[in-house]
């Protein structure tokens, strides 16, 4: 039996720049773009790897969700702790550079970590935390 990770779902509070991360900082290949009314959600996945994607969805659209767990979701992701998203790559000098140039919100360059991974950290425009390990 195999079980794959299809998708992930982080919140975005700005289509367009949220694109422009991922796309353009990152070299994701935008797979949709949604729209309804004023809401969309973009897919985003990485060059070659059809079957994994990232899911950017406008958050607390719910109708369920009150006005009052609106705003505390809103106030969460804002603070950069709502969503997290660990990446890898095979040169992670090369890529931080990439998006330490492009303007991304750099949070922690690439370090050896204790506990065995080398790795950097970036807040994508809605401020999800996006770490980034180093392969092999």
């Amino acid at each position: 039996m195999n079980i794959t990770i299809r998708n992930a779902f982080l919140p975005h509070t700005d289509a367009d720049a949220a694109l422009g991360f991922y796309r353009d900082m990152l070299g994701f290949e935008l797979r949709q773009d949604v729209g309804y009314k004023n809401l969309r959600w973009l897919t985003v996945g990485p060059v070659g790897q059809p079957g994994t994607s990232i899911v950017l969805h406008p958050p607390a659209v719910d109708p369920g969700i009150t006005a009052e767990e609106k705003e505390t979701i809103l106030d969460l992701i804002a603070k950069g702790v709502y969503g997290t998203l660990t990446l890898a790559s095979d040169d992670l000098d090369a890529l931080f550079e990439r998006l330490e140039a492009a303007g991304a919100d750099i949070v922690q360059e690439p370090t050896d970590q204790d506990y065995g991974v080398r790795d950097c950290a970036v807040r994508d425009p809605a401020g999800n935390l996006i770490r980034i390990n180093q392969l092999g």
